[in-house]
């Protein structure tokens, strides 16, 4: 065992003190018991009758250069990193946070919490045949939890000791309290350790095409042009695992890539792709009226959700000088002008992005905090931008693209911060004109026509503001380096927000290349926050805390907010189907392709 693990097991030798009963189960619940009963078929929202066969070709708008998901180099095919592996326990989007045995068929967990135990399938095995060990599990743990991705550092540092404590089982002891714990150890991807003897693990790019346990191998793929996937026809889960039943029902997943979105779109019309993910709502109106639409061949679907908006916007770097002023920030926002764009861009209004979390039982309230949201915030309250306690809501503008009375609100408080408007122009008293540039990937060109209108407003505002374009190679490597002013951004959020959070807005990760805290945040409060969250004792207390953390980042006005869409858009062959039973989630990971089925 690794040394720092039994340190760190020594230290935490409190909660081995008192003996913590606790039996196998097939499922595990943030919160109570698990929906599905031990003897459930398949997930509600999945088809268990779906045939199997067919394909779909997606389109991403970018290129790769990596078939590692798992680490912070290169460009990766999202998909890769859901479709092409598997974990100890899946997750059901039809429920906040509940997952059921995949690799593992049971979990058992301590009463506090302390620790959780799997104990594998005897079925379970790799795409070459061989099986899936206890030394495949600790060593994807600690291979990832050190030298992958930002993503699972933070709960790997909170594991005391990763052990083996039977043939196919495996325990994971934490050094202190967090209830999230044994469900993300859960959700870790189980890699093959043999396969990576002898290589750098944090190096590795297209040379090595991961072996893995999922449905899905990667089949072919032209570096930065294409990936295909295909269904493993011996695939070990078949008739095994109730979880997989109705699921993966595709023969093949195959993903091109194009340099802008437009050229995507046409690749769509053309018949190259056979599914397209519209998020603009009035293209959705308008564009969608091509022969294959109008004859059948291609069908409209629209999938109502029931998650967090989660937050769209221009994010402000806040490690610039420029940005760390909550009154430059609130200016910012005010001289947006929302009203207009989202008629611009979208025909038919959305709606706003009041909170992280609108659209759900998790958005904060409007007005002052109350009770327990009050509790968590009063030893902050003195430190918190305007706002966090008494209750913040977003400038309106009047719909206009020149939004004069906000720009005038803007204007004021850029004075208030030491701005002041010479010769057109806002300047410091030390001379200095103020100014910034916002980032973006080549080929987004709807955040492109964004961008232009916004520019235009700050220049009426004073603010010497720039565009700069460039490609999905060098925008990861600046946005991995917090190498920008201001730039586009887009985090989703889930019913069951956890550790995850550090990761976006905690202090630690601020200073973390790779890690997802563009904002540069380093606030006490939304630490505190999070940490009530992972130690709440019910559902009503965690939802005070996430409604707290909610508060404090609005408040926080890191990030000038757009729409989001309560629905998914999704244009697709007529032969793609999916189940009239919807997830919570709607059109969330874990449901195009996994449970979508091609039938003629």
């Amino acid at each position: 065992m690794h040394l720092a693990r039994l340190a760190a097991l020594a230290a935490s030798a409190f909660f081995l003190a008192a003996p913590s009963l606790a039996e196998p189960k097939h499922g595990i619940a943030m919160y109570g018991e698990p929906a599905l009963p031990p003897d459930f078929v398949s997930l509600p929202y999945a088809n268990p009758d779906a045939p199997k066969g067919g394909s779909i070709v997606q389109g991403e708008v970018g290129n790769f250069d990596s078939l590692n998901s798992f680490i912070v180099k290169g460009r990766v095919p999202w998909q890769l990193r859901y479709l092409t592996v598997e974990s100890l326990m899946g997750r059901s989007y039809d429920e906040p946070f509940t997952l059921y045995g995949l690799l593992a068929e049971s979990v058992e967990v301590a009463d506090d919490r302390s620790w959780v135990e799997f104990t594998l399938r005897p079925e379970a095995e790799f795409s070459d045949g061989s099986p899936v060990t206890v030394e495949d599990v600790l060593w994807s743990y600690e291979t990832l939890g050190t030298v992958g991705h930002p993503r699972y550092l933070g709960a790997w540092q909170k594991v005391a000791a990763a052990e083996a404590t039977g043939e196919r089982t495996v325990r994971f002891t934490f050094t202190e309290r967090d209830d999230e714990l044994p469900l993300l150890m859960g959700l870790r991807p189980i890699l093959k350790k043999a396969q990576w003897e002898g290589v750098d693990f944090a190096e590795s790019g297209t040379e090595i095409v991961p072996i893995t346990s999922a449905p899905y191998i990667i089949d072919t793929f032209e570096t930065g042009r294409s990936v295909t996937l295909k269904r493993n026809p011996d695939y070990w889960g078949d008739g095994v695992v109730p979880f997989m039943t109705g699921q993966a029902n595709l023969d093949e997943i195959r993903m091109e890539f194009f340099t802008d979105a437009t050229a995507m779109f046409e690749a769509f019309k053309a018949g190259i792709l056979n599914t397209m993910r519209e998020t603009n709502a009035q293209k959705w109106e308008t564009q969608y009226d091509f022969p294959a639409v109008t004859t059948g061949k291609i069908v409209k679907s629209i999938i109502p959700h029931e998650r967090p908006s989660g937050m769209w916007g221009f994010v402000m770097n806040t490690r610039r000088p420029e940005f760390q002023d909550w009154r430059v920030r609130e200016a910012l926002i005010t001289a947006f002008p929302f009203e207009f764009i989202n008629e611009t861009i979208n025909g038919e209004p959305l709606p706003r992005a009041s909170s992280y979390y609108a659209n759900s039982v998790l958005a904060m309230d409007p007005g002052p905090a109350q009770g327990r949201e009050l509790e968590l915030l009063e030893p902050f309250a003195d430190k918190l931008p305007p706002g966090a306690v008494e209750g913040y809501t977003l400038p309106e503008g009047d719909g206009t693209e020149r939004n004069r009375t906000s720009t005038r609100k803007a204007l004021a408080l850029m004075e208030e911060a030491g701005w002041t408007l010479e010769d057109g122009a806002l300047k410091n008293a030390a001379g200095e004109t103020f100014g910034f540039d916002i980032l973006l990937s080549a080929g987004s060109t709807e955040y492109g026509q964004i961008a232009d209108i916004y520019a235009r407003a700050l220049e009426r505002l004073g603010v010497a503001v720039t565009i700069t374009s460039v490609d999905s190679a060098e925008y990861k490597a600046r946005s991995d380096k917090f190498d920008f002013d201001m730039t586009w951004f887009e985090r989703g959020l889930s019913l069951s927000p956890g550790n995850e959070q550090y990761l976006y807005w905690g202090a630690e990760a601020a200073d973390v290349e790779g890690s997802r805290n563009l904002m540069g945040a380093k606030d006490p409060a939304i630490d505190a926050m999070i940490d009530a969250m992972l130690t709440s004792e019910d559902q009503e207390d965690f939802r005070a805390a996430v409604k707290a953390l909610d508060r404090v980042l609005m408040a926080g006005r890191y990030v000038v907010p757009i729409w989001f869409s309560p629905d998914a858009k999704i244009a697709h062959a007529a032969e793609l189907k999916y189940p009239e039973t919807l997830p919570m989630y709607g059109d969330f990971i874990g449901f195009q392709p996994d449970v979508w089925w091609y039938e003629e």
